[in-house]
């Protein structure tokens, strides 16, 4: 992160009905924090959702209104099954999206499992927040985490307005 003024902001927001009712421990969202600190990273906020559109929604618009995250990383509810409706709850808050960001994620994915394919991750901005979706699966997260993350202290400095380019 070399050139930032601050550290990179990081929100996580795992998304999960049994995580949310204490039934399954979060283990994505742990990986992604150690991921987030292991380049020096800042995690600002933290919490685990139901799969509800209107709650996924909510939460993700005051996390991006607040303005302490430059990053909202989203975990879980991006498949193709009947309650995955994390892509939904982001595209119902985002000002833009940024295909290439979850293009990336799925050609990544799909060096590992065809399932890949089946991801309806999305990434979007509301103001000076990028939003990712990624997977549920701990695997899934850490290796599309992976696939991105040299590319979100950029992205951040230009959501903060410095659009230098060097």
């Amino acid at each position: 992160m070399r050139g930032m003024t601050t550290p990179l902001r990081i929100a996580i927001l795992t998304v999960s009905d049994k995580g949310s009712r204490g039934e399954r421990e979060d283990t994505s969202g742990t990986a992604l924090r150690a991921m987030v600190v292991g380049i020096g990273g800042e995690v600002v906020r933290y919490d685990i959702v139901p799969d509800e559109r209107d709650v996924i929604a909510a939460t993700l618009r005051a996390w991006c209104d607040a303005g302490d995250a430059d990053v909202v990383l989203t975990t879980g509810g991006t498949g193709i099954a009947h309650r995955d409706v994390t892509p939904e709850a982001t595209l119902d808050v985002a000002e833009r999206i940024a295909p290439g960001i979850a293009e990336a994620m799925r050609a990544e994915g799909m060096r590992a499992t065809p399932k890949a394919m089946l991801s309806r991750a999305v990434a979007a901005v509301r103001g000076r927040t990028l939003i990712v979706n990624l997977p549920g699966s701990e695997k899934g997260a850490r290796e599309s985490l992976d696939a991105i993350i040299g590319v979100l202290p950029h992205a951040a400095e230009l959501l903060r307005g410095d659009t230098e380019h060097t």
